[in-house]
């Protein structure tokens, strides 16, 4: 068994200003396609309505139209950024090239320290956090750190049996040294027994067959879901515990995008309630990776679902298997992008 587990408490980091994009092009829930009937009625069970989806965008498209609205939002030239850190494409258009400096170039942010970091899936968003608060720590005279990343299926087939549908979406969070949100603590931790659960075999295929295939439905659907309950179970109780924190002090709490029945699953395992906005932007959105966790978060603000001042706990899982808690207080109700 391979084991590592990453808890940070100190020197929080900020978020000054968080920005998504989403293409305009909705294709309903009924328009992805599956490969049979047992699949087409999992799909239809998800609670998933439509998404957004729009094949003439790449990942470093929608990142980068996420990015400018951040930019804008905080009113800061690319050219002033401390660093950029992209969370990397499950696919890359090409091989051997960087996606991270080509999006660097086209912000003309060429002052900016770039680099990527993924290899967690949707937790992915969490070493980004870590790496951003890291270099605002070791240096002083770095201001700004752009965390960016343009969700796209690594297979033409949207659908992952037995999961969730992938749709497109691109975030961007600028963070800093204060900000709206702070992020006051974040857990995290894998276990590379589940490294090859969900994969794709591409080699000597046309990108046409890639498909995301569970290797293992069972452990899947059994073995790691109780790895889940037992594991976010005992991390969330010792994110509380060493905050001086109980249940009752957080105002919300925040998850992904999968299915109603993933959501369903965490509110039993965690004995709390998710914010609305997850099951909304489940419904209208469907999958977005990374994205998920703040741009929930980010809508429960605009939906007046958290109070002013209020703490979050925002809950990240991945196949791989990956498990993140991210505590965060959010600012003033009126600083909500």
């Amino acid at each position: 068994m391979s084991q590592q587990a990453v808890q940070y408490g100190a020197a929080p980091v900020a978020i000054r200003s968080a920005a998504w994009y989403l293409p305009e092009r909705t294709l309903p829930i009924t328009e992805v396609r599956t490969l049979d009937e047992t699949e087409r009625a999992t799909r239809d069970r998800l609670g998933i309505e439509t998404i957004r989806a729009d094949d003439r965008l790449d990942s470093v498209t929608l990142a980068e139209r996420a990015a400018r609205r951040a930019l804008d939002q905080a009113g800061l030239d690319a050219r002033h950024l401390g660093a950029l850190v992209m969370v990397e494409s499950r696919v890359q258009e090409t091989f051997l090239s960087s996606e991270v400096t080509r999006l660097q170039q086209r912000l003309g942010a060429g002052n900016a320290v770039a680099f990527s970091v993924g290899g967690l899936g949707c937790v992915s968003i969490t070493p980004a956090l870590l790496a951003a608060r890291g270099l605002l720590a070791a240096d002083p005279a770095l201001d700004d750190v752009l965390v960016v990343h343009g969700s796209k299926p690594a297979a033409a087939l949207r659908y992952r049996h037995p999961v969730t549908v992938n749709g497109d979406g691109g975030q961007a969070l600028l963070l800093s040294r204060s900000g709206r949100i702070r992020v006051r603590d974040i857990a995290q931790l894998t276990d590379g027994r589940y490294w090859d659960l969900f994969h794709i075999d591409y080699r000597d295929r046309p990108t046409a067959q890639w498909r995301e295939q569970c290797t293992e439905p069972e452990t899947y659907s059994f073995r790691l879901a109780v790895e889940t309950r037992n594991r976010l179970s005992s991390m969330l109780g010792d994110l509380l515990r060493r905050n001086g924190l109980g249940r009752g002090d957080v105002g919300g709490f925040v998850s992904q995008n999968l299915s109603t029945g993933s959501l369903a699953f965490l509110e039993d395992a965690l004995d709390i309630e998710l914010l609305p906005a997850c099951r909304e932007n489940l419904r209208r959105y469907g999958h977005l990776g990374p994205n998920d966790v703040f741009l929930n978060l980010g809508t429960a603000l605009d939906r007046g679902e958290l109070a002013p001042g209020a703490l979050a706990v925002l809950v990240n899982v991945s196949p791989v298997a990956a498990w993140s808690l991210l505590l965060v207080e959010t600012g003033p109700q009126e600083d909500a992008a």
